[in-house]
Order: C-alpha cells, then structure tokens, then sequence
C-alpha cells in the first residue's frame, strides 16, 4: 500500500469509526423515555442499556491491542466495524430490556477494537512530527459524536421511531467497513505476547460486578447483606489483579505506570471527577423529558448547546494551558464544572430557554477544557515505548469511569426519588434537582486530587505544539 495514500486517507476511516462509536455512546440518552414506553420498563431501569455499552469498552479495550498484534490492525478493525454494525441491527429489533442490553453489550466489544486499533494504527503510520496534526484530525469526530448524540437521537425519536436510533448506524457502518477494506494498513506486533487471562478474568468481573451493583443499589432490589458481600468480592477481584499485575511479565494493564506523577494523577483524578458529571447526559435529558414535559426533538436541541461550546473551547484551550498551566487550570476548572452542575437544579418549568441555553453552553466549555486537559497530560512524562500501555490504561479507566458516572447519577436520583412514582412530574424534578446538587458538590471536592500537581507540569506538552489533543 502507498505510504502517501496511507497518510491521505487512514485518518478519514479512523474518524468515521470513531464518529459512530462516539455518536452511540450517548444517541441512546434521549431517547430513553421512548424506549421505557415501548418496552414497557421505568426510564430510570434503562440505565443498563446506556452503562453496559460503556462497561463493555472498558472491559475489552485492554485485549483489543494483543489482538491487533497478534491478527494484524486491518483484520481487527474490520471485524470490530462488523461487529458494530451487525449488533446495531439487533437493537434495534430487540423486543425487551435483557434483549437491548445484550446488543449494547455486543455494541461495545465492537467499539472496544476500533478506538485503540484504530490509534495505534495512526501511531505506527505517522512519524512523530505529523502524529499531533493527525490525531487532533481523528479526535474531532469522535469528540462531536457523544455530544451530538442526545439531538441526533431526540429528533430521531420525534420523526421517527426509537429503533431507528440503531438502525442509524448501518449505513455509516458499511462505509466505514469500506474504507478500512482499502486503506487501513496491517500492522502485526514485532513479538507475540501472551493474552493474560488470568488478568482479564479478575479485571473483568470485578469491573463488571461493581457496575452491575451499582444498577441494583439504584433500583432497591437487593439487600443490604448480600449487596456488602458483593461489593467486597468486587474489590477483592480488583484488588487480586493488582497483585497478580505485580507478578506476572505481561500484565493487561501495567500497574507501574502508575508511579509516574502527571500520569497518576490524571487518570485518577479524572476518574474521580467523572464520577459526578458522567451522569449529566443521562440525567438532562430525563430532567427536561419527565420534569419539564418537553418532547424528545426538544430535549435533544438543548443538548446541542454543549457540543457548540466543547468545539469552540478546542480553539483556546492550548493557549490557556500554556498560560496558566495543568494545576490551576484543573483546580479551577473543576470546581467551575462542579457549580454547573448544582445550577441546573434551579431549572423548572417557569426557567426561560435562554437560560437553559447558557447553563449547557457553560457545561460544554468548561467539561472540553477539562477532558482535554486531563488527557494531554496523561502523555507529558510517558517515554515513547510506554504509550501504547499509557493509552490502553486511560482508555480503560476513562470507559469505566464514565459507566460507574451513569450509575451513580442513576442511584443518586433514584435515592432521592424513593418510592414516589417516575410518573409524578413534581417528585421527579425535586428528586433530579437533589442530585445535581450532591453530584455537583462532589465534583468540587474532587477538585482536590489535582493538587498534588506541580506549577511546571504538563510543560512538555502545553508548550511544545500550538494545539492539545483532547
């Protein structure tokens, strides 16, 4: 293949991928209310067909770099496409909830080969003087997907059906399949590395159960004995592929990098952070649908505002880093997101549009500063043969982090709402308004684990290229 042809169109396929992954993650939001009607289920108990997509990409973005190494990029890549495309086909004919769950599930195995694949395709094909201009190229689309996710999948269900929310993807699917076909390379790993199952079973299940817990809490179906058991076998699961990460040569996920500064804490601290806004696109939509009574084209328009403001911050975000630096700009960020968050619970029916409108613009410039902060400089102190780990590691934390988001918000508002029907309009607003301020608080204190940054941090990165990949 024709390393200029290569260059020309490997970032178009990456980014069409990733357009559909991203644009998937959150489609479903919106329409949640819809799909609770038509499979006859509380919107709230929904939370696992938009959680387990989510989940299921952090559980499998760590075997998706073994298999391209050991398969080739070009085959992993197709058959992640497929995958993708043939499990959007059975959500949309699911015919109940476990149904739709099981697509979304398979819906994110797929998604779990294209996004790591597909950068490591970049990175191998791309000299480092160019990989910046080419990933900011493939970061784009998939930065705009989520964020177009919630309008594109209200005015879908307003015109249309809930099952064409799926149905969506078939189309971008194939052209996708197409173009990876002709111009995505085969990269093969230069020495094959053992699948580390013994890591994948304990990471996997003890990531998986804490989630599904989660749901359960939120829901009230389980007691509090056995919900303790689980929970420790959870953690007991976790904290088991910790010790095993320590002795074995090849680890899933290489714990040790976790001993450089910057890198731990950004992952850690946007773990932690995500934890209280995660939640914010499930919950708006289930705010302005069953509080406010707005129809679903509607409540998807007002989404759009966020994804408006996330692309406009991509614009200055570099020149602010390099002003003001990784630590300030966290610290102050954070706690501007986290008061964000608590001023949507002043949002009722008497709130004007307009105000509306600047909360969720507000939302999407400080959240794109934040994510693309926090990203960046995950990267600042990783040597150039630790960054394909370094990748798979924030990717995994980041999908698990934004699954363990949606069910807290879920089992924050869920607590609140108690045992008054989701029907009652009052009760329902009231509820969603105590949890954005509790998310909100909480989004503050994590403000904190930012600051064992140092002023010069993330220097290497805010000042080394006029533009941060986010």
């Amino acid at each position: 293949m024709n390393p200029p042809t290569v260059k020309t169109y490997l970032p178009w396929v990456v980014a069409v991928a990733l357009f559909m992954e991203g644009l998937d993650t959150t489609i479903v939001n919106t329409a949640v209310p819809a799909i609770a009607e038509g499979l006859q289920v509380t919107p709230l108990s929904l939370k696992a067909a938009v959680s387990s997509y989510i989940l299921s990409l952090a559980v499998c973005i760590p075997v998706s770099g073994w298999m391209a190494d050991r398969f080739g990029t070009r085959r992993v890549f197709g058959v992640a496409i497929a995958l993708f495309t043939l499990s959007s086909i059975l959500c949309g004919f699911a015919q109940n909830a476990p149904m739709l769950v099981a697509g979304r599930i398979l819906q994110g195995m797929g998604a779990a080969m294209m996004m790591p694949v597909g950068r490591l395709a970049i990175v191998r094909t791309f000299p480092k003087s160019e990989l910046l201009r080419a990933m900011n190229f493939v970061i784009i689309p998939a930065l705009i997907g989520p964020m177009l996710g919630p309008t594109v999948g209200g005015l879908i269900v307003h015109w249309l059906t809930w099952r064409d929310i799926f149905f969506v993807n078939v189309p971008v699917g194939l052209l996708a399949l197409w173009l990876a076909r002709r111009h995505m390379p085969d990269y093969h790993g230069h020495a094959r590395r053992p699948l580390d199952i013994v890591g994948l079973v304990l990471f996997g299940s003890g990531a998986a159960l804490l989630s599904w817990l989660l749901e359960i809490f939120g829901e009230h179906e389980i007691d509090a004995t056995l919900g303790t058991i689980l929970l420790l076998l959870s953690i007991s699961l976790l904290a088991a592929y910790g010790w095993h990460a320590r002795h074995t040569r090849h680890p899933l996920l290489r714990l040790s990098l976790f001993r450089v500064r910057t890198f731990r804490v950004s992952v850690v601290g946007g773990f932690v952070t995500r934890l209280g806004v995660g939640s914010m696109p499930f919950l708006l939509p289930l705010l302005y649908q069953l509080g406010l009574g707005m129809p679903a084209w509607q409540s998807g328009l007002l989404m759009m505002p966020t994804a408006v403001a996330a692309m406009g911050m991509k614009f200055i975000s570099s020149r602010l880093l390099a002003r003001f630096g990784y630590r300030r700009i966290l610290t102050v960020n954070t706690v501007m997101i986290g008061t964000i968050v608590c001023l949507f619970s002043l949002v009722n029916p008497a709130t004007p549009i307009a105000l509306i409108v600047l909360l969720a613009l507000a939302m999407g410039f400080f959240n794109s500063l934040q994510y693309t902060s926090m990203n960046s400089m995950a990267f600042a102190d990783i040597d150039a043969p630790d960054s394909s780990m370094a990748s798979t590691i924030t990717s995994s934390m980041q999908q698990m982090s934004m699954s363990f988001g949606l069910a807290c918000g879920s089992l924050v508002a869920g607590w609140y709402l108690g045992d008054q029907p989701q029907t009652d309009r009052v009760a329902v607003t009231t509820a969603l308004h105590y949890a954005f301020l509790t998310l909100g608080g909480f989004t503050m204190l994590s403000s904190l684990s930012f600051w064992p940054l140092r002023p010069g941090d993330g220097e290497s990165v805010s000042r080394g290229s006029p533009r941060v990949a986010g």
